[in-house]
């Protein structure tokens, strides 16, 4: 017989709960079971119902029928007929504007300027080359600490982000706060940072371009805070600074080697937070991920 929540006391409670959290488990499930199967074909089905259409026509029921005394149906000569409702132009796609070389020389000039992690962001802040920051609200840089063995990059800011100015501070930073806490780190001993700065309009996928011309920047910062492990969070920073065409979960796991300028830093691809609140059963692979940080950042404090 399995003993309910009302069964266990207090002390027992705790401990069961806590044992949920460090197993990844973010959300609870319904009392009643759902069938969504069901859900959406009824929604379907509603939407597909035939609307009763206006006026006469060959297949007018009766009670549809103009009686005594009521105008019939215009005909075509009659100026005063129905006329089938306007159609809205169809919205046009917004379109990128790619930006010409001289963007790029100025990003690459701009970044390489930059003595200090404050002048690089100085620099992000007067870069007006890239479209994003003239959508975006704010520039999203770093938070941590720089001078942290540890440097995490993720793709590019989100709703909250944007709005605080602070990478990682919605739903998924909130995760990757908990498996920071896990292994033992915090704020106060990580640094992490994004490739991008700006938020991508309705957190689209960054365009190549907007990757290129924010790659400068990315690799100045790691030169600058220069961590002794990178962590990269996602497909984006893993392609764009790991040289290599492979998604995600063909390399997540595997230490390889970020260079930038002469300098080689051991990288370590993982999953996105926001890949694993989508996919909460990938969180094992994370974990796993996390735990090999772990043990070569004890290396390293031993070194």
């Amino acid at each position: 017989m399995n003993a309910s929540a009302t069964d266990l006391d207090p002390h027992a409670l705790a401990a069961l709960l806590h044992f949920y959290a460090e197993s990844g488990v973010s959300e609870l499930s319904e009392d009643m079971v759902i069938d969504r199967f069901e859900q959406s074909e009824q929604i379907l089905k509603a939407r597909n119902r035939p609307q009763p259409q206006a006026g006469a026509g060959p297949g007018i029921s009766n009670a549809q029928k103009p009686g005594p005394g009521t105008q019939a149906a215009t005909g075509p000569g009659d100026s005063r007929r129905t006329r089938p409702p306007a159609v809205a132009p169809a919205r046009q796609a917004s379109q990128l504007t790619i930006p010409g070389e001289a963007a790029f020389e100025d990003a690459r000039a701009l970044a390489a300027g930059a003595g200090t992690i404050a002048e690089l962001r100085a620099a992000l802040d007067g870069f007006t080359g890239c479209n994003l920051r003239h959508s975006a609200k704010t520039l999203v840089f770093a938070d941590g600490n720089p001078e942290a063995d540890v440097m995490f990059i993720g793709e590019a800011p989100g709703r909250e982000e944007d709005l605080q100015g602070t990478p990682f501070v919605g739903r998924a930073g909130q995760l990757l706060d908990r498996m920071l806490a896990a292994i033992g780190l915090s704020r106060d001993t990580a640094y992490i940072t994004n490739m991008i700065p700006w938020r991508p309009p309705g957190n689209r996928t960054p365009a190549a371009h907007e990757i290129e011309l924010c790659r400068p920047f990315i690799e100045r910062h790691i030169a600058l805070a220069q961590p002794k492990v990178l962590v990269m969070l996602g497909n984006i920073a893993n392609k764009s600074l790991l040289d290599t065409d492979k998604g995600i979960l063909s390399v997540r796991g595997n230490w390889m080697d970020c260079k930038t300028g002469d300098r080689l830093t051991p990288a370590l691809p993982t999953l996105h937070p926001a890949y694993l609140l989508r996919n909460p059963s990938q969180k094992r692979l994370a974990w796993a991920d996390f735990l090999s940080l772990q043990a070569r950042l004890e290396e390293l404090g031993k070194g």
